[in-house]
């Protein structure tokens, strides 16, 4: 058992999807019990946290800093769209530039 806090391996996209479907259609999923983190364990989602602060667990930290920096340059290559603008792309690649750094810190 761990009594680290860690991070959910995809980093919350799941309880984004849950959000956006609540938001959208009124349905409300039920949260995991368990889930993959980025160290490679399976633990209660409980304990997990998005927040760099919050994460005590140094390899789902480590995890967590490479994915937001793999999703800023990922940002940085998108070229604006339907709906995103530049601008709108720069602050998001801002945004995991800055958790990256949270994280890694």
């Amino acid at each position: 058992m761990s009594l680290h806090i860690h991070v959910e391996k995809n980093l919350n996209r799941n309880a984004a999807a849950r959000g956006m479907l609540a938001a959208t259609f009124g349905l409300v999923a039920d949260s995991p019990t368990t889930v993959t983190t980025g160290c490679g364990l399976t633990v209660a989602y409980a304990m997990t946290s998005a927040q760099p602060e919050k994460v005590t667990c140094l390899p789902c930290r480590d995890h967590a800093a490479r994915w937001h920096l793999a999703a800023a340059t990922d940002m940085g290559r998108l070229a604006p769209g339907e709906g995103f603008t530049s601008r709108d792309l720069h602050a998001v690649a801002m945004h995991h530039h800055e958790q990256a750094r949270r994280f890694g810190g």
